[in-house]
């Protein structure tokens, strides 16, 4: 699938917003919001959790197979597709291990292509007359 970088951004973002949500208690106890807590920790903690996350969404986003998406749309994808793309990035692990990983990166990268925004018209960007 053909990503914008910024689109990889925000799937990646909204996928480290609820890792980092489920480890919280104030969340879960509706205390605080997904968004209060990610403004709340430090750059640094946001980097570890994005960078510890990179690895295994971003081979898998870039994996699914190429769709047509509509202007004001998100692309949509079967969980066989998401599913198929999360096994061939696993690696050698032994049966419960690879069953464990799966569920967990397959419900990773859905909740990441949830967080992706619509897609925009390239041709309605505005551009600078100075470029």
């Amino acid at each position: 699938m053909r990503l914008t970088e910024r689109e990889l951004t925000a799937a990646l973002t909204g996928a480290a917003k609820s890792v980092l949500a489920a480890r919280d208690k104030r969340v879960r106890k509706g205390r605080m919001t997904e968004d209060e807590l990610w403004e709340s920790v430090s750059r640094y903690q946001r980097f570890l959790v994005l960078d510890g996350l990179g690895d295994q969404i971003l081979p898998v986003l870039v994996a699914l197979p190429d769709v047509e998406v509509a202007v004001g749309q998100r692309p949509v994808f079967t969980d066989a597709q998401i599913t198929a793309a999360v096994e061939e990035r696993l690696g050698e692990e032994s049966r419960l291990r690879r069953k464990a990983l799966l569920l967990t990166r397959v419900a990773l990268v859905k909740r990441a292509l949830g967080s992706l925004p619509p897609r925009q018209d390239p041709d309605a960007l505005i551009v600078p007359d100075h470029l």
